[in-house]
């Protein structure tokens, strides 16, 4: 779920910043296989979080545009928190583990220093 939850923060994202990329776009960027952008642009299609529209790029094809909706930007806040209080909580666990194992090399360095006196 947490793994979910930032991939729709980081699609949702992209595609208010950048809405005329292509889905390989897209994948490329977040660094995912085509499918997976596919399946998870397609669920918030589905949810009505994002909207999806032709456009010609060229003469030649055809290429899609996607767009945030009003119920996806509320909900893009909602997990912006979500995702804001998800990496405020890991870096306070990292700090504190950081913390621990500075502590323990502080205490080996002077069991090693008084072995050695």
């Amino acid at each position: 779920m947490k793994e979910y939850l930032e991939e729709e923060y980081r699609l949702l994202s992209l595609v208010e910043q950048r809405p005329n990329w292509s889905q390989r776009e897209l994948a490329d960027r977040l660094g995912v296989s085509l499918g997976k952008a596919n399946y998870v642009l397609g669920a918030l299609v589905e949810r009505g979080l994002v909207k999806c529209g032709n456009f010609a790029r060229s003469s030649n094809k055809l290429g899609y545009t996607y767009l945030l909706t009003p119920k996806g930007f509320t909900q893009k806040a909602v997990i912006t928190e979500a995702f804001l209080n998800r990496k405020v909580a890991e870096y306070e666990r990292l700090s504190k583990e950081i913390r621990r194992l500075k502590r323990e090399v502080r205490l080996q360095e002077l069991r090693d220093e008084s072995e050695g006196a």
